[in-house]
């Protein structure tokens, strides 16, 4: 077991129509809020309203349609430079995880005196940065509950994860009714995202029982939840377990004490998605069958047999390398069953820029000390397996 170090600041208010504390929330934070929100969903049900209601005695400044892949321009240095020209004392960002990534970027940004982007790129540590509050309308990315967001930068094909301590949200309130609305594409992504968050953590060289135990309970929830989910989308508690779920995903909490993996997916989904916009989710979900199958190995197969056995239920007296097939396959087999794209050309990637992404990923992404190691050849491979 690993040493660790760990600290969880943010406060989650949980359940139906928490937002009633949003005005003791934000009444200790000031009285000048910077209002992120994306293209205009929590008007259709309701959400917007509600929140200037309550927030009736603040004064609000709003910057609207941030986007899925949050980009830096002009999302991030519009909102920068709002917080700048109106002294915002603390960020409210109301949507799902890419307006929430943003808004972290900004509150760091509106601290800072020279380019946002020389924080995001870890050319300068943050010394401070604005207060954010968030209320999360998809369960998917887990931002709610970590100290870090995705940022794209469109001229330069840069997608890069920016994490800071003090970016951690103050609160976030987790309402799974604003949920009922959030079509069958995105909440199958956000399931898919959830879900290897977990499996990038799972795939290590140390962990323990505890943890491996409660990461394959978070993988069976995802995958039984999303499916009552997207049969009948106001089912009050699938959609609650999946968002709380959802929220555990990248704060620490699933692998204290697990060695380091390097999130292999996610540093190869980025190229993808930074390049050609594509839903996360959906990159993430075609993308992990093809390289666990690159990765298994006497070294690996280990792992892939705890997983298909503890989440797949498969046999144990198979042979290991027929446990961990099978463990792919149904991996595989789930994401298809929910109606996730899983070949890169459905979501329009053809092999034309393959070998330039890859040699992308191998510069900036660092996975050649993932768990199982990734060189450029590799994640060609991998991308070209994918197709």
């Amino acid at each position: 077991m690993q040493n660790f170090d760990y600290m969880t600041p943010t406060r989650l208010i949980f359940g139906k129509d928490v937002i009633g504390k949003l005005p003791e929330v934000m009444a200790s934070l000031g009285k000048k809020v910077l209002l992120t929100y994306g293209g205009g969903s929590i008007k259709k049900i309701g959400l917007y309203d509600r929140v200037k209601e309550l927030l009736k005695d603040f004064e609000i400044i709003e910057l609207s349609d941030i986007r899925p892949n949050p980009k830096y321009d002009p999302s991030v240095l519009d909102g920068v430079r709002l917080c700048k020209a109106n002294d915002i004392d603390v960020i409210l960002a109301v949507g799902g995880g890419s307006v929430l990534d943003c808004s972290k970027a900004i509150a760091a940004g509106a601290k800072y005196n020279g380019d946002p982007w020389d924080l995001i790129s870890y050319k300068v540590k943050a010394k401070a940065a604005l207060p954010i509050v968030d209320i999360i309308t998809l369960a998917a990315t887990g931002s709610e509950y970590d100290c870090g967001g995705v940022i794209s930068r469109t001229e330069t094909n840069d997608k890069i994860g920016y994490m800071d301590p003090l970016l951690y949200p103050v609160c976030s309130f987790l309402d799974p009714t604003y949920t009922f609305t959030v079509s069958k594409k995105q909440t199958a992504a956000g399931c898919a995202d959830a879900m290897n968050h977990i499996m990038e953590q799972y795939f290590c060289e140390d962990s323990t029982l505890l943890n491996d135990g409660f990461m394959e309970a978070g993988l069976k929830s995802l995958m039984v939840n999303a499916r009552k989910c997207l049969a009948n989308p106001e089912d009050y508690t699938a959609r609650a377990e999946m968002m709380l779920t959802c929220t555990y995903g990248c704060n620490g909490i699933y692998s204290l004490g697990n060695s380091y993996t390097g999130w292999p997916c996610h540093g190869m989904e980025h190229a993808l998605s930074a390049y050609y916009d594509i839903t996360h989710g959906e990159g993430l979900a075609i993308i992990t069958p093809r390289w666990m199958k690159h990765i298994l190995n006497e070294k690996t197969v280990g792992r892939f047999v705890k997983y298909g056995v503890n989440v797949f239920g498969i046999d144990s007296s198979l042979d290991d390398f027929e446990i961990a097939e099978k463990a792919i396959d149904a991996t595989y087999s789930f994401f298809e069953s929910i109606g996730i794209p899983m070949h890169l050309r459905d979501v329009g990637i053809d092999e034309s820029r393959l070998d330039e992404m890859a040699h992308h990923v191998a510069e900036n992404e660092g996975l050649d000390n993932a768990w199982a190691p990734l060189l450029q050849k590799d994640i060609a491979e991998i991308f070209m397996a994918s197709l």
